[in-house]
């Protein structure tokens, strides 16, 4: 029965997420271009991004590399990197955002790499897993997630965004409205409209 009542939440959580709308104001306000590598969430975090009308106008390029081989010949992600530490790894995450950034010439590069499942967890690591990296000019920035793996693998997928977009705002908040006193009341207020 808590499984249920859990999943209620999550569903309320995605029909009531304004978290894309807030990160496409800042990006809009400040005019700061963004380009997604994506492995576990093939492509949703994208389609989040670009769900927001005038997306064209931030949105710069993005990839889906779910295979090693994609992360290595589109990202540049070092083959040792995944030997040593898998695909599902802070290092790999780190790697696809530095790539992506310089392949792409963004001013805000965002990689995905995780386990969604609910096949046998990847060389070991659990279902629910996710590495996500944002990285701009001056700094980059890694967390780790862990979502419940019980839910269905679509429901993970959503949820890594979720917290992929989470993290992107924070990232946002701190590297440009925070450091940007004359702006942020003018974003600060079409966020909380």
């Amino acid at each position: 029965m808590s499984r249920f009542f859990e999943s209620l939440k999550y569903i309320y959580k995605i029909l009531c997420s304004k978290t894309e709308q807030y990160v496409a104001r800042i990006l809009f306000n400040y005019s700061i271009k963004i380009a997604t590598a994506e492995s576990c969430t093939g492509g949703l975090l994208s389609s989040r991004l670009t769900d927001v009308a005038g997306s064209s106008s931030y949105t710069k390029e993005n990839f889906v590399t779910y295979a090693n081989e994609a992360k290595i010949e589109l990202l540049n992600v070092s083959k040792d990197t995944l030997e040593k530490y898998g695909a599902v790894s802070e290092e790999c995450a780190i790697e696809m955002a530095e790539g992506l950034s310089a392949k792409t010439g963004c001013d805000v590069a965002i990689a995905t790499t995780g386990v969604a499942g609910p096949t046998t967890p990847e060389q070991g690591k659990p279902v629910g897993l996710v590495y996500i990296a944002v990285k701009n000019k001056y700094a980059t920035q890694v967390k780790k997630f862990e979502i419940n793996p019980h839910h269905s693998r679509k429901m993970i997928k959503y949820l890594f965004t979720q917290v992929a977009l989470e993290f992107l705002l924070e990232f946002l908040n701190t590297n440009y409205v925070n450091a940007m006193p004359q702006l942020s009341e003018s974003a600060n207020s079409d966020i909380s409209e």
